[in-house]
């Protein structure tokens, strides 16, 4: 499916698109595949599974019978949060409509990673945009909330990001302040004065562009010491999407945990039945040759605990049915967890199977909008829902982008390569560039000279084989060592004939690097200021403009 649209901005750029079904990309899971496919066959995995998104609104009077919290006060949390990170109008009259009883939340959300972390989490932000505005182009009160998981302790996934520099090659920033490796969730850590540092390293990497100054004020406006990783995500989020009117909410706070108190509770009580249907839900998925997302053990517990120093810490079932956590003394039985949730519920977090469960009792979410694994979570976490007796959520995979600027689709295209021949790595696509582009002469006489060798062998060993089967059988494994010996001379042949060609070399190592960085799809890697350094805020419009909820493949833009 190819597209073109002109995009509003100063140059009226033409973004042409293409789709690429996730089958036809290397380590999807198969039951993500299925899904995008062909949700309605895994409704007993996924009980509220549809085809379209268009089909979405007929959920919307079962969110608002089962939604009790009260929106007032989730509103005023939400008003103070968003008006910390500098909120736009466009955010706070969603706020505000909010507040009206037939409003649902279409829900996204993602790690605080450093500079907003991958590309996807960008992605996952406007996709529950523009789902929004579907809704409320069709008559029905939406509005999009981006759920910040500050809750979770590992740090070293949200501590860097990745760039290309001037050089066109992958640069690493790190940023790791003090305590940030002590069971401290992510939203209890404070930057120090080592951001500054990441900040002029950050800099000192991407080349210089007319936009650079404008997005070196925002990042040092937004990545500030003393600041905690959560409120540096919200803010320069907000910088870069907050137009869109997206409200950004950190779970956090006491007053969301004192909400969501009614939940922990229920699922403290109801641990155990929790742990043997997920046990049994993980089985099942692999009896049908899926992959169970969650490993879930025995003494699997589905909150963790957080002690009074704020660090987090894992609740594990003893065998004598009590209930500790590692490297802190004192054990827990059932009701004493409970009482403790349900008088100081800030005590607690939920795990990953509960945590869409909490997400939804406290927001009127009328779908969410996750990445492959969180679509397998959901697979697992709807016997979860089952449990306390909550509504499931229905679950859409986030717009997936690959961006193609010209310098590479003009790679691409002088070597007649598409982005899937690209998944065979860049070991495997060379001899192909080099025989056919840069050296056929050479690559002619290697084939010839394989097929004489074959020939002559295979006279050779009719011979023998006449005279002594041992003989026979001996010329076979010779000829296979000689045909060894000849591929091994004529891969060093393609690799220096790259390396005599410096622009060529150049250009295929950036393509990889731009596209296909740590092998993996871009998204999954690249950092926004990449984008952002090159083609200003504008970049943002272009992405939104080129999503489109009916196709649920892998989106390619050329830029």
């Amino acid at each position: 499916m190819n597209q073109e649209a002109v995009c509003p901005c100063p140059s009226n750029a033409v973004i042409k698109t293409e789709s690429l079904s996730f089958g036809n990309i290397p380590q999807q899971s198969r039951l993500f595949v299925q899904y995008q496919q062909d949700p309605l066959s895994l409704r007993k995995f996924y009980p509220n599974a549809i085809e379209s998104h268009t089909q979405i609104s007929k959920r919307i009077p079962e969110v608002l019978e089962n939604y009790k919290i009260d929106r007032n006060t989730l509103c005023d949390v939400l008003l103070d949060m968003n008006g910390g990170c500098s909120g736009s109008e466009k955010t706070l009259e969603n706020i505000k409509l909010l507040r009206q009883p037939d409003t649902v939340a279409v829900v996204s959300g993602q790690q605080a990673g450093l500079f907003t972390g991958p590309l996807y989490t960008i992605y996952k932000a406007l996709s529950a945009v523009k789902l929004t505005e579907c809704l409320r182009g069709r008559g029905f009160n939406a509005v999009p909330v981006f759920w910040i998981a500050t809750e979770d302790h590992d740090f070293l996934e949200v501590s860097n990001a990745f760039v290309i520099n001037k050089q066109g090659n992958l640069a690493e920033l790190r940023n790791e302040p003090k305590r940030c490796y002590e069971n401290l969730p992510v939203g209890y850590v404070k930057l120090d004065d080592s951001i500054k540092e990441t900040i002029e390293e950050l800099f000192n990497e991407l080349p210089r562009t007319e936009f650079t100054d404008e997005l070196r004020q925002m990042v040092e406006k937004t990545w500030v010491s003393g600041v905690d990783y959560g409120g540096a995500f919200a803010r320069m989020l907000t910088k870069i999407i907050g137009k869109y009117g997206i409200i950004l909410l950190c779970p956090l706070d006491e007053r969301l945990k004192k909400m969501a108190a009614p939940v922990y509770v229920n699922a403290i009580k109801r641990s155990d039945e929790i742990v043997t249907a997920l046990r049994k839900r993980s089985e099942q998925l692999v009896s049908e040759g899926y992959h169970a997302q969650v490993l879930i053990n025995e003494d699997y517990f589905p909150l963790f605990y957080q002690a009074k120093n704020r660090t987090r810490h894992a609740l594990k079932k003893t065998p004598e049915g009590t209930y500790k956590t590692k490297g802190i003394e004192g054990e827990f039985t059932l009701s004493e967890l409970a009482e403790l949730a349900e008088n100081e519920p800030h005590r607690f977090s939920p795990s990953v199977v509960l945590r869409s469960v909490v997400q939804d009792y406290l927001l009127p979410t009328i779908c969410y909008f996750g990445g492959a694994a969180e679509i397998a979570y959901f697979a697992q976490s709807g016997e979860v829902y089952r449990i306390l007796e909550r509504p499931v959520t229905t679950i859409f995979h986030r717009q997936s982008f690959s961006i193609i600027e010209s310098r590479h689709a003009k790679t691409l295209e002088k070597f007649g390569l598409t982005l899937p021949d690209l998944f065979l790595g860049e070991e495997k696509l060379l001899p192909n560039i080099v025989e056919k582009y840069l050296a056929g002469d050479t690559a002619q006489v290697f084939a010839e000279v394989e097929e004489k060798i074959n020939a002559e062998l295979s006279k050779l060993e009719q011979s023998l084989f006449k005279v002594d089967q041992t003989l026979g059988e001996n010329s076979i494994r010779r000829r296979q060592k000689i045909l060894h010996h000849l591929g091994t001379m004529r891969t060093k042949f393609h690799h220096a004939q790259v390396r005599k060609d410096e622009t060529i070399k150049h250009q295929i190592e950036t393509l990889f690097t731009a596209l296909l960085p740590h092998k993996h799809l871009q998204e999954r890697t690249l950092n926004v200021a990449t984008l952002l350094n090159k083609y200003g805020i504008y970049m943002i419009d272009w992405i939104y403009d080129s999503i489109d909820l009916d196709d649920k493949g892998h989106r390619i833009i050329y830029l």
